[in-house]
């Protein structure tokens, strides 16, 4: 007996690490004083039993859940959920197993949530959501002594025929605005052309320089032609001329003509 004795005073002395606490249960009662650790603390045998309750961030993966939305889609949702122990005192003596309980209300959050909520508010306001079961989670587990800290939705899985029709959606707002983006462009050299014509217009010099800046960038290049086009005001004349000589050339034909056709005297027979 005395050669045990230190022995057995040896195992009633227990560790617990610095992210864990014990929660001691004397004769099936809770021992006051709350939770002990870290540290060393001390148990009577065969009358003192306890649970160690560990205090760091746990995170668990949500099963993918078939939820509708509601508009009436079928979608298949799956999540992460980070939660810690608050208080080692509940979540030993408030649930028997708050792991547990802790997945089952995450999924049952998970689609009670994303019910009340559109497909297009799933698909663009995740940070909301994941905020929004967050809240929900952190109130249900309070009374276990369990902090949620943090939900992330992980993957949002839509149906093979609604895909396609979300791909044709976008394909046909994509070639609409296309065709938007090239009527304004269209409709905006338009009117940088108006604009230009009727500086022109008001100034003929700028037209000069424009002619000027045009035949520049001709002589550049190699190989080139150019055609200097004639004012309307020297063609006038020269058509006029020209139409002068062509109807004198004619009178002279025609006179020619005549005096080859009359008869010599002297070939006049009698």
């Amino acid at each position: 007996m005395v050669l045990t004795l230190p022995i057995s005073i040896f195992l009633c002395f227990k560790v617990v690490q610095e992210y864990e606490r014990a929660v001691i249960f004397r004769l099936g009662r809770l021992r006051s004083g709350g939770a002990r650790g870290p540290g060393v603390f001390f148990v009577l045998p065969c009358i003192d039993n306890y649970c160690k309750v560990d205090l760091r961030t746990v995170s668990f993966d949500v099963p993918p859940q078939e939820v509708l939305t509601r508009d009436s889609v079928t979608v298949s949702v799956d999540a992460v959920v980070y939660y810690r122990i608050r208080d080692p005192l509940n979540a030993v003596v408030q649930v028997a197993n708050y792991s547990h309980s802790t997945r089952l209300l995450a999924a049952t959050t998970l689609r009670n949530v994303l019910g009340t909520r559109n497909l297009s508010e799933l698909l663009t306001e995740r940070e909301a959501i994941s905020h929004s079961m967050q809240v929900t989670l952190d109130e249900a587990t309070d009374p276990w002594g369990v902090q949620v800290e943090r939900v992330e939705i992980k993957d949002v899985s839509l149906p093979d025929s609604l895909q396609r029709s979300m791909a044709a959606e976008a394909e046909a707002a994509r070639e609409a605005r296309a065709k938007v983006i090239a009527a304004e462009g269209e409709m905006k050299s338009s009117r940088a052309l108006k604009e230009a014509s009727d500086i022109m217009c008001e100034s003929p010099a700028a037209l000069q320089l424009r002619y000027l800046q045009t035949l520049s960038s001709i002589a550049g290049e190699k190989n080139s032609t150019i055609v200097f086009p004639l004012p309307i005001e020297l063609i006038g004349p020269l058509m006029n001329i020209t139409s002068s000589i062509t109807s004198k050339m004619a009178a002279n034909s025609a006179t020619s003509a005549t005096t080859v056709a009359e008869p010599r005297p002297s070939e006049v027979i009698d």
